[in-house]
């Protein structure tokens, strides 16, 4: 990907649908027919679609910069406040069917506690993403004069530890506080379960994005 203006516009509208996509899909909880210690292994709706966001950072981080990877942080938390003000706008909005107004609830009901635990989860995991990936990689160009070749090294490290930091703070917000999974029986069990469910997908989507993450910033130079 060439270092052009169209090209950060584009990485930065990914960016932020993906994570307003990944607010709204997550209330739906998959079961992935997996189970560690007798409970079952589930994983959020938005686990695939916010894993996203990290590859999208990276790029702009290598491309453009530690400045510009920061913006889309900042660009992407004001946005999800948007979107929530504006789901729950048509949420209080009067339903002429009753019945869809119960289908909105039950799908979005729940949208303002996912998007606080998003919200706090975001800022911690993506500000590591993008400070952690630029310390290894300026430490790794200082010591072999500029040699990008191996930059799945900071593109893996800053991922994968930020998607720890992201699954642990989200779930337990969530789901933990917000649908009281503390307090039930069996359900820090389950809580447990989905922590590594969600982190051993988003670890495996993190070494799928590699090729990508290659593919995408191998001609970082001007037009």
């Amino acid at each position: 990907m060439r270092k052009t203006e169209n090209g950060l516009l584009m990485l930065n509208l990914f960016f932020v649908v993906s994570i307003v996509v990944a607010n709204v899909v997550t209330a739906k909880v998959v079961n992935t027919g997996l189970m560690l210690g007798g409970a079952p292994v589930l994983v959020p709706g938005g686990a695939i679609t916010y894993a996203f966001t990290f590859l999208c950072t990276d790029i702009i981080g290598e491309i453009w910069g530690k400045k510009e990877a920061n913006k889309a942080v900042w660009r992407g938390f004001v946005l999800q406040l948007f979107a929530l003000v504006l789901i729950l706008l048509t949420k209080w909005l009067p339903a002429n069917d009753p019945a869809m107004q119960n289908s909105y609830d039950m799908l979005l009901g729940q949208v303002p506690i996912f998007a606080f635990g998003s919200l706090v989860a975001y800022w911690c995991s993506q500000s590591w993403d993008v400070w952690f990936f630029h310390k290894i990689r300026n430490r790794w160009m200082s010591k072999h004069e500029g040699n990008t070749s191996h930059r799945w090294i900071w593109n893996n490290a800053s991922t994968m530890t930020s998607q720890i930091i992201d699954t642990v703070i989200y779930i337990s917000i969530a789901f933990g506080f917000g649908l009281g999974w503390f307090w039930q029986d069996g359900g820090v069990r389950l809580i447990f379960n989905m922590v590594v469910g969600q982190y051993l997908l988003k670890f495996l989507l993190a070494i799928l994005d590699t090729p990508f993450f290659y593919f995408f910033t191998r001609k970082m130079k001007e037009q």
